[in-house]
């Protein structure tokens, strides 16, 4: 198979063209917690992945400039939260740097292994760190599931054109 003349202007790779390519992907919205040396940490994610299922082993991206990587890159456990629609305050919360995450309005509690869980999400995991693998100037951390309850309502929140969304039937 060969390229069609058609394929219009294209631009060589570059950190904007990922970035403006991944605007047009919808993903899911998470919030990842863990326990530091001062309280709690914890950050918005729109990299979680799952990995396998036998193990149960998950994925997400986190830069090494972060303010929640000196914990994440210490901890044992994690905490890995899917977020609702009805979440997109506090989505923007963790996501925001210099904010007080886990102050008022943020309702959670200390769960096993010392994670923060946040209340009223679709769904939580607590998991133990198997790898955290450079790449770039972001590290891939893995995670084997330990527990977790999936049991909350809803609808997910998603992040697409740098903004949190709504899924549309």
């Amino acid at each position: 198979m060969t390229a069609s003349p058609e394929l219009g202007t294209f631009q060589l790779a570059s950190p904007d063209l990922l970035r403006s390519t991944f605007r047009r992907h919808a993903a899911g919205v998470a919030v990842i917690t863990a326990r530091g040396a001062s309280g709690p940490v914890g950050f918005t994610a729109t990299s979680l992945t799952s990995v396998s299922a036998d193990p149960p082993l998950v994925s997400f991206g986190i830069g090494t400039g972060a303010s929640s990587w000196p914990a994440v890159a210490e901890t044992e456990h994690v905490g890995i939260h899917i977020l609702g629609e009805h979440q997109s305050d506090l989505a923007a919360t963790f996501a925001r740097s210099g904010a007080d995450r886990f102050g008022a309005p943020t309702v959670w509690r200390e769960g096993p292994n010392g994670v923060p869980v946040l209340d009223d999400v679709l769904a939580w995991l607590v998991c133990r760190i198997v790898g955290r693998v450079p790449a770039g100037e972001h590290r891939i951390v893995l995670a084997e599931v330990v527990l977790g309850d999936s049991t909350g309502a809803g609808r997910p929140l998603l992040y697409h054109q740098g903004r949190f969304n709504r899924l549309r039937d």
